[in-house]
């Protein structure tokens, strides 16, 4: 991978610097809840962000989000210069925008009610220079925000290009550790800029062993991050693919990567900490004996993940950078992984405010709803199941009930996005908090991981109304 150089420093640092300039409007510390502007304390910032101007926050590293409920009809987003994101709404596909001042995030209007929503920023590096700073929320009269339900486990996802998810459609959210954290449900955040080495090396490569513990890794210049603000319970660390083109040797990095593991701890006592087999297969045997040497100190939650055979073939786009359908592969492979050593916790239960308007319940008529039902992992004595459950009526379902019937004498073991249990061969799953509304013609996914590879579920009821077709 090409080492990213040219504008990437330049550029952060003015960005920071512009986030301070005294042309920015200064909001109170005491900016009111509800009402969508960066103090609003209804929206979580997930990733590491620079708050110091609390009119104007700057998300660093790839991967960073914001997470907000909101109600509404319509949300738009106050941006100060041209800037490429992601975002997403009630659990819907990520959709490209790009755009300065107030960007539409609803052209089309929702049905009223409560929404959820996330916005996810381009990372400022390399030749890009977008201007990747969060002014607040725009809603209509009347509308305002709420809390989003806490999420149960905060994963940091450690890298080079392939965790930054250079080479993918939508880079960020396409790669695998944002969709990994996505599918179990948790935060997460992508601690990665194209080109990292694990090591630092005497021809300048950046190096997590000293960039992880600055805020933005010195793209903004150097300051040390606050590791109070959040406290991560897995730390999935996937280095090594640029360290051999730069000269580190096999001794070097094992001794770096070891290092690496206890300073991590050292700051998240708490934390299951993964290292990963780089793709291509880099000091694997270091990496595993970096593991086996903190488990020899006594830390029994280090783990080796053995990604062998994991891509697909055709599941890169070049030597070395998971296109989609390689990071889906990864993803399908690791998230069984983690919500194993995690120990998956029921969906969070939060309820919004009791001042947010809520919207009647309507049922779905018999027929109103598609099951796609696919299998996207197999692993010979069990498999992972994701079902999409689409609704085809022309209004909205605000609180929903799936059942069907599993093949077999077949096991569900886990589960994410829904609560999910079982009577026999009887299944049946509920929505989380944060999912409960389809919107007309929209869907909602979630998955499991059963005992067995058995597919063939049948009978897929919606609320008790039969659907009218499974896949």
């Amino acid at each position: 991978m090409t080492k990213i150089r040219s504008l990437r420093t330049a550029a952060l640092i003015a960005v920071a610097a512009g986030v301070l300039a005294a042309g920015l409007p200064v909001l109170s510390a005491e900016a009111a809840v509800g009402d969508g502007t960066p103090a609003d304390s209804n929206i979580s910032f997930v990733g590491r962000w620079n708050k110091t101007n609390a009119s104007a926050y700057v998300p660093y590293w790839a991967g960073a989000y914001l997470r907000v409920g909101f109600t509404g009809r319509t949300v738009k987003l106050r941006q100060r210069n041209t800037i490429q994101l992601w975002a997403s709404i009630d659990g819907r596909a990520f959709t490209s925008f790009t755009g300065s001042g107030t960007i539409n995030l609803t052209p089309t209007a929702l049905a009223a009610g409560n929404h959820t929503l996330i916005v996810s920023y381009r990372q400022v590096a390399g030749s890009y220079t977008g201007d990747a700073v969060f002014q607040g929320l725009i809603l209509e009269s009347g509308a305002g925000t709420f809390a989003p339900p806490a999420r149960p486990k905060l994963v940091e996802f450690v890298g080079d290009s392939i965790t930054a998810g250079a080479a993918s459609s939508q880079l960020a959210v396409t790669d695998y550790g944002f969709k990994v954290g996505e599918r179990l449900g948790y935060d997460h955040t992508q601690i990665a800029i194209g080109g990292m080495c694990l090591a630092e090396t005497t021809d300048g490569c950046w190096a997590q062993e000293t960039r992880y513990w600055m805020s933005s890794g010195g793209q903004a210049g150097t300051d040390p991050w606050d590791f109070s603000r959040y406290t991560a319970d897995g730390v999935v660390i996937n280095l090594g693919t640029n360290d051999k083109s730069h000269g580190v040797s096999a001794a070097a990095f094992q001794a770096t990567y070891t290092t690496f593991l206890t300073r991590i701890r050292a700051r998240f006592p708490n934390a299951k900490l993964f290292a990963m087999r780089t793709f291509i297969g880099r000091y694997a045997t270091e990496t595993e004996a970096a593991v086996r040497a903190r488990n020899a100190a006594g830390d029994a939650n280090v783990f080796y993940v053995d990604t062998t055979g994991w891509l697909p073939s055709g599941g890169l786009s070049d030597s070395v950078h998971p296109n989609d359908a390689g990071h889906q592969a990864i993803t399908d492979r690791l998230a069984p992984v983690l919500s194993a050593r995690l120990t998956t916790t029921p969906d969070p239960t939060t309820p919004p405010p009791t001042t947010a308007p809520t919207t009647p319940a309507p049922t779905a008529p018999a027929g109103a709803c598609a099951v796609t039902y696919r299998k996207t992992g197999d692993w010979g004595t069990g498999a992972q199941f994701d079902v999409t459950l689409g609704n085809t009526s022309t209004v909205p379902v605000n609180g929903w009930t799936l059942t069907w019937s599993l093949p077999g004498s077949q096991r569900i073991t886990q589960s994410w996005n829904s609560t999910v249990t079982q009577s026999g061969a009887a299944a049946t799953a509920v929505n989380a908090s944060w999912n409960a509304v389809i919107p007309a013609a929209g869907s909602v996914s979630f998955g499991f991981v059963t005992d067995s590879p058995l597919g063939g579920a049948t009978g897929f009821a919606l609320n008790g109304s039969p659907c009218a077709a499974a896949t």
